[in-house]
């Protein structure tokens, strides 16, 4: 078998950045779901989509923050945005890093509008004609952007095991809109009748997502192994690690149920240990 060349020293990337991709995924997936429930018209969904722009902004507010601190001086942030030679705006369109840094910045400015409008009933319902289907729709996009681009940035490095994986920027969509239905079925209040329906539809959403995770996960580890990096994911922390990712995918799909006495909160908080757990073993397991 040919092995994979890499020539790329490794960042050494530490928990800022498990937690930067970690919450960047779920924001994304929260506002993704948030917007397509809202654009469904659906009243059944109104308070789901509410909880789910409540959400979104918070967690994407903490990821300039998590990245300021992880390159260890606030201005190598801010020249990431502008030329501090010629003075305009430091985008390129070649570089995955500049194109995150700026999805990042518009996604969080459309969160931040959604964020406003559940908040502010003026902003509300200025967003509840044309302009807000048109935010909604734009920040669906950036939202599914963000989710994926934190898999893209790795699987176009030259590290072994990340640039191996063509299926990471899937599958950390997938793995991050698992998460962000876990966790507004942990957000939404399960005893309420109106939001019954809501919640099912969250459930489904979280199972169908959670096979398109399993899918990524199997094609990303065929890959890796043709590469014949597939032992650097496999160290005794490792295992660790994907035990509890199985978990986090396998659980949902075994225990979520129709019932309405059914608690969400076991299987939901499982699914985001395992969405931590994924990212956690990507991004270390690269480094070992």
């Amino acid at each position: 078998m040919l092995l994979a060349e890499h020539f790329v020293k490794a960042p050494n990337w530490t928990w800022y950045i498990l937690a930067y991709f970690f919450l960047a995924g779920l924001s994304g997936g929260c506002y993704a779901i948030g917007a397509l429930l809202r654009l469904s018209g659906r009243p059944s969904y109104e308070k789901a989509s509410r909880v789910a722009f409540l959400a979104a902004f918070p967690l994407i507010i903490v990821c300039p923050l998590l990245l300021t601190i992880d390159l260890g001086q606030p201005s190598k942030f801010w020249h990431m945005l502008v030329d501090s030679a010629g003075g305009g705006l430091n985008f390129k369109y070649w570089s995955p890093m500049s194109l995150g840094v700026w999805a990042l910045g518009a996604y969080s400015g459309f969160a931040f509008l959604s964020f406003v409008g559940e908040l502010l009933a003026p902003v509300g319902r200025l967003l509840s004609g044309f302009l807000g289907r048109l935010v909604l729709v734009l920040g669906l996009v950036f939202g599914l952007f963000v989710g994926a681009y934190t898999g893209v940035l790795l699987s176009v490095s030259n590290q072994p095991v990340w640039s191996d994986g063509w299926p990471l920027g899937g599958l950390f969509l997938a793995s991050g809109l698992s998460g962000a239905a876990a966790l507004l079925l942990l957000l939404i209040p399960a005893r309420r009748e109106e939001m019954t329906i809501s919640l099912r539809a969250l459930g489904e959403a979280d199972r169908y997502f959670g096979i398109l995770e399993a899918v990524l996960i199997v094609l990303f580890l065929v890959t890796v192994a043709a590469a014949g990096t597939i032992g650097k994911l496999f160290n005794l922390v490792g295992v660790l690690l994907w035990l509890l990712v199985l978990v986090g995918v396998a659980v949902p799909l075994l225990t979520h149920s129709r019932a309405r006495s059914f608690s969400p909160v076991p299987s939901s908080l499982l699914v985001l240990l395992g969405v931590l757990a994924l990212r956690a073993v990507v991004i270390f397991g690269a480094q070992s």
